[in-house]
């Protein structure tokens, strides 16, 4: 039987894990507007290029093994210092000097990614009491919203800075 202080919807606490994510989205979305800079500051071919997208997503391998980990930690540092990780990582990409440090920055952001998107559903969920749906709304339109803004802004901070 839940308290009646689990039943209660946390407004402020819901809409920073949204927030979180929506930052934390809108830096993963960095990666596609920027490879055609990337391809030609460091003479890139197509598949090196292309590779980035499947060196960011290699760590999610692990997302059974976070889970795991979730369910027996408090990871709700996770949460508010992956976005920050990702933030660095995804900022970063810009100036890499070479190959192998760009792919570093896209797999460690992937790490966050992973150690964001596992425990951040689930504290929605702790945090909305019955309504759920509603967290989980908000929760999502964060993220929706980072596909949207992250390219702009980078496409933006491209053209104004080069």
């Amino acid at each position: 039987m839940q308290n009646s202080e689990s039943k209660t919807f946390k407004r402020d606490k819901v809409l920073t894990i949204s927030f979180g994510h929506l930052a934390h989205d809108s830096y993963s979305a960095f990666l596609g507007p920027m490879l055609p800079a990337l391809i030609e500051k460091l003479g890139l071919s197509l598949s090196l290029a292309g590779l980035l997208d499947v060196i960011r997503r290699i760590p999610t391998i692990l997302t059974p093994l976070v889970g795991i980990i979730a369910d027996s930690f408090n990871l709700k540092y996770l949460v508010v210092l992956t976005p920050a990780l990702t933030t660095i990582c995804m900022s970063l990409l810009g100036i890499a000097p070479s190959y192998a440090i760009l792919a570093i920055l896209i797999f460690i952001s992937g790490i966050s990614s992973g150690l964001f998107h596992i425990p951040s559903p689930v504290m929605i969920k702790r945090l909305a009491g019955k309504r759920v749906s509603t967290g989980m709304g908000f929760y999502m339109f964060g993220g929706e919203m980072a596909r949207t803004l992250g390219p702009l802004l980078i496409t933006a901070a491209i053209a104004q800075w080069g």
